[in-house]
Parts: structure tokens; C-alpha cells; sequence
């Protein structure tokens, strides 16, 4: 009667030398990562700094304007009047400059369309046209519901860069004709939320009763060419600890 061999693993050798490279490449890597996400916090706070100290400067000469408008219209008035205006005017042109700034700095959002969901109120062949406006920055695309009910749009990404003071707007139009649309409904989102480190799916209302929905999902990323990190706003706290225990 023969009995089968049984093979013993290998014995296992600790490679110290071998750990030692691979760890002291890892801890470059995340020293690099955090670096740039801590000198990026800081030039957004920077920049934020610079602009509030423009905003009460503005406030300032806002408030001068109003006193020397009430003042009787002596030649000292008028020319502390013509100053105060003259700061005013120049506290707005940097703080639109600033605001430019910070855009520069806030990333990008990368849009998926999942499609619109619809319960009864899609069919087979109805084609749908979606039109989102984020300041000037446009994505349009149509899309045909297959007699599967799976849905065929010609364009499935797109990149938005964020903006101070602007809404997402959606707009939804059913392509019944060529001479024939019908605007299914639209909606204005807000953006704040979106910057968040992990994908978000968005199931936003696109007509007052709910019935239709557009299906996104949206994912921030952080714009450095080395990174494919997606991060939220770090505190330069824990950076600070956490790069002195690499060091």
C-alpha cells in the first residue's frame, strides 16, 4: 500500500534588509503625499487670510463712503469722498483677484452620468437630452432608453472646476420630435457637500413631484499631477505629527 508524500512548506527566513528598502521607499512615498497635501492647506489659508483682510479693509472704506456722502460737500469732503471710493473700488478688484486664486486650488469634480431613473415613466425608445450649466462651463448629452431598458448616452464624464458663487444647474428635455421637446423639469444644486474624499452617489429630483431622477456620481479630486490621492480639508495639526514621525 503506498502512501502519498506530504510537502512541508519552505521555511519561512526573515529579509531584514530587504524590509528596511521596501519601508524607507514607503515612508518617501508618504512623506512626498502629505507634503503636498500640507503645503496646499496652506496656500488655500494663506490666500483666505489675504482675502479677509481685504474684505474689512473693504468694509472700512465702505463705511467712509457712507459717513463723507453725509457730510456737507466742503473740498475736504469731496476728496476724502473721491480716497475712500478709490480704496473701495481697489478692495474688490483683490478680492475678485483672490477668489480666482482659491478656484485655482479647489481641485475638480469628475461627474459619471448613471443614467435617469424614471419607474413607469420611462420607455423604450424615448430619447432625453441633459444640459448642465456650472458657471460657463457646460456638458450636454442625449440618451436613448433600449427595449432592454438599458440606457445609451453619448457622453458618460465630465470634468467641472469648482467655483466660488456658482450652483450646478440641470436641465432634463425629452426629445419627442425634431420640432417637438418637452422640458421634463431642471434644478439648481449646490456644491459645498461635493468636496468629499470618496465618491459620492447623487440621486437629484429633476421634477417637483420626484417621479424622474438623474443617477451622478461625483468624486473630488485634489489637482497635483503626482497625486491620485482625493482628499477633504486636512488639519495642519495632524500633518505636522504625523510628518515629524517620518522624519
Amino acid at each position: 500500500m503506498f502512501t502519498g508524500s506530504t510537502k512541508l512548506p519552505p521555511t519561512k527566513t526573515p529579509q531584514p534588509e530587504r524590509l528596511d528598502e521596501v519601508y524607507a521607499a514607503l515612508r518617501r512615498v508618504v512623506f512626498a503625499v502629505f507634503c503636498n497635501i500640507y503645503i496646499g492647506s496652506l496656500q488655500v489659508e494663506e490666500l483666505y487670510d489675504a482675502y479677509c483682510i481685504q474684505r474689512r479693509l473693504r468694509d472700512g472704506a465702505s463705511k467712509m463712503v457712507a459717513a463723507f456722502n453725509s457730510a456737507t460737500g466742503s473740498k475736504e469732503a469731496r476728496e476724502s469722498l473721491s480716497e475712500a471710493n478709490k480704496g473701495y473700488r481697489e478692495c474688490t478688484e483683490h478680492m475678485c483677484s483672490l477668489e480666482s486664486e482659491i478656484e485655482s486650488q479647489m481641485g475638480e469634480f469628475h461627474v459619471k452620468m448613471k443614467g435617469l431613473a424614471g419607474f413607469a415613466r420611462l420607455c423604450a425608445g424615448d430619447q432625453y437630452e441633459v444640459l448642465m450649466r456650472y458657471g460657463r462651463q457646460r456638458w450636454r448629452l442625449r440618451g436613448r432608453v433600449e427595449v432592454s431598458n438599458k440606457q445609451m448616452w453619448d457622453s458618460e464624464e465630465y470634468i467641472f472646476l469648482p467655483l466660488v458663487t456658482e450652483l450646478l444647474s440641470i436641465k432634463v428635455t425629452e426629445l419627442k420630435s425634431l420640432a417637438n421637446h418637452v422640458v421634463v423639469g431642471s434644478v439648481s444644486c449646490e456644491m459645498l457637500d461635493l468636496f468629499c474624499p470618496l465618491p459620492q452617489t447623487l440621486a437629484v429630483d429633476i421634477n417637483d413631484l420626484g417621479t424622474v431622477k438623474l443617477n451622478l456620481e461625483v468624486t473630488w479630486r485634489l489637482v497635483k499631477p503626482h497625486l491620485s490621492l482625493s482628499i477633504v480639508f486636512v488639519m495642519r495639526g495632524f500633518l505636522i505629527t504625523f510628518i515629524d514621525r517620518l522624519v
